[in-house]
């Protein structure tokens, strides 16, 4: 077996049949599906065990344990795969059917590598799933994922492919307790391991704004990954250029936060934000134009200006 999909399961019986067909369908690849329900109460659950009733099929399992986040979910997955490579599906995502053969080409590829990706589809709580044609295939490599990242998001949970070996060096892979960024942080820890092949096919599809999904919620607190980010930064030599891209990373999400904190009228707490990175922050444009915005510009103003960035960068 080759791949293991693993899928936390809460509270998404509205998508999960559509998201479990999809990984079910994938073309010419040896895999199992592994869901982990963690708590579900409005049958989310009971859909999948009918499906498994009802085809039996023996690449599906289906494990419940009482609600204790999603990193906790993944994590048991990881545990319980039995596949060479490990790929993550959120319960209201969609995989395209050439998705694991396009991952399994990639690895035949590049041997080496102990991760690999493809890029997404970002699509609305109403899009239809279908599989649509594909552009012809090339691909990159990623070298250093901060500072690529910051040009643009390559892949996300559902579109990336990790060698089950460099997950048990990694474990616990995803923080328990954790529902801000605890996907960011195994990734950004996976690039310092290995360089990540990038497929430039769109072969899974990202669902925006579903109600409880874990992109919805942003309280002004910087995600815990990001001090761990830069403390793994700062244990490297001066000179090293990933040490740079990992600071600037993370003066950059307190930015965005700064941000957004203004533009909710917490011009204080905007400000604070701003000065905890105050030192890879000086030679950031963005930080500075962020400190004229909240001193000078309406909250509202801010907001749009805001939202319109992310979109941008979502589509």
């Amino acid at each position: 077996m080759k791949f293991s999909i693993v899928i936390p399961l809460y509270n998404k019986a509205a998508y999960i049949r559509q998201t479990l067909e999809s990984a079910l369908v994938q073309r010419d690849a040896e895999f199992e599906v592994i869901v982990v329900d963690d708590g579900s109460a409005d049958g989310s659950s009971e859909i999948v065990a009918a499906h498994i009733d009802n085809t039996g099929d023996p690449r599906l399992r289906l494990v419940s344990q009482g609600n204790a986040g999603v990193a906790v979910a993944r994590n048991r997955g990881i545990e319980l795969a039995r596949g060479d490579w490990v790929c993550f599906l959120d319960a209201d995502d969609w995989l395209h059917p050439e998705y694991l053969r396009q991952m399994s080409r990639l690895i035949d590829e590049h041997p080496h590598a102990e991760a690999v990706a493809a890029s997404f589809r970002a699509v609305d709580s109403s899009f239809r799933m279908h599989a649509w044609p594909l552009p012809p295939a090339h691909y990159s490599i990623i070298t250093d994922l901060p500072r690529q990242w910051m040009d643009g998001i390559p892949f996300f949970t559902g579109s990336i492919a990790v060698r089950r070996e460099l997950l048990a060096r990694l474990a616990p892979c995803f923080p328990p307790g954790e529902t801000k960024g605890e996907d960011l942080d195994l990734w950004f820890r996976i690039a310092e391991e290995t360089d990540i092949p990038l497929l430039a096919q769109p072969l899974t599809a990202y669902r925006l704004s579903v109600a409880g999904s874990l992109s919805s919620a942003h309280d002004g607190t910087p995600p815990p990954y990001l001090g761990r980010m830069r403390a793994r930064a700062l244990l490297r030599p001066p000179g090293d250029p990933r040490r740079a891209s990992m600071l600037r990373f993370v003066a950059q999400q307190y930015i965005t936060l700064a941000r957004l904190e203004a533009a909710g009228g917490r011009r204080g707490r905007a400000i604070e934000l701003l000065m905890q990175i105050c030192a890879a922050g000086l030679g950031i444009k963005r930080w500075w134009s962020t400190l004229l915005m909240t001193a000078a510009l309406p909250g509202p103003l801010i907001y749009r200006w805001q939202s319109w960035r992310e979109q941008r960068k979502a589509v």
